[in-house]
């Protein structure tokens, strides 16, 4: 009877260290296949890029642009192309913030300026917004898209026959009068043009 159980002992631990073999072989198995050869040929950096070629600079006098030779007359150049950035000069007639306004230049109603206007200026075009809103000094103005000085004014106010601009700090932006209907002229600070127009 002892044999017998001894036997029936045995044959477990022969068979749990047997299973035990084959889980130990199956996990070599498994870690000698994640490092394959085949993985260890991937490179992440990239290849080495050809030096650039040297050589040497020369100096020298280049010829005159073809059309040219031997004009010595600037007058027979060809006129230059017009620059379409170049500042804007206002109507003869154009009363600026330099000046006073004109002697029959109306007084400015704040409710006529209230609303959407047309800046030229800079030698472009962009849209400043007028409201009644009580902002620092004067009502609340936004500009979008405007170059220059006009880009910072954030405030407006009428001072007479005068609209001034201003940005968020009540400096004076630009000056402008009444030169039509829904037309005022003027100057920036700066001494460049400014129109607004509906």
């Amino acid at each position: 009877m002892q044999n017998g159980h001894a036997g029936r002992v045995g044959a477990m631990r022969r068979g749990n260290l047997g299973s035990g073999s084959v889980i130990l072989a199956i996990g070599a198995l498994a870690l000698a296949g994640c490092q394959s050869a085949r993985l260890d040929t991937v490179s992440t950096q990239p290849a080495p890029l050809p030096a650039a070629p040297a050589g040497t600079v020369q100096s020298g006098t280049l010829p005159p642009p073809p059309g040219t030779a031997g004009v010595t007359d600037p007058s027979q150049f060809p006129t230059a192309p017009v620059n379409p950035n170049a500042p804007v000069t206002p109507p003869p007639g154009t009363q600026t913030a330099a000046l006073e306004p004109p002697a029959n230049a109306a007084p400015v109603s704040r409710d006529a300026l209230v609303g959407a206007w047309k800046v030229t200026t800079a030698g472009s075009s962009c849209q400043m917004f007028m409201a009644l809103t009580q902002w620092s000094g004067g009502f609340r103005a936004a500009s979008r898209g405007c170059p220059g000085d006009a880009a910072s004014v954030s405030a407006w106010d009428v001072n007479g026959s005068q609209v001034v601009l201003k940005d968020s700090s009540g400096n004076i932006v630009a000056r402008l009068f009444a030169s039509g209907a829904s037309r005022y002229d003027g100057t920036t600070s700066s001494g460049q043009p400014i129109s607004l127009t509906r």
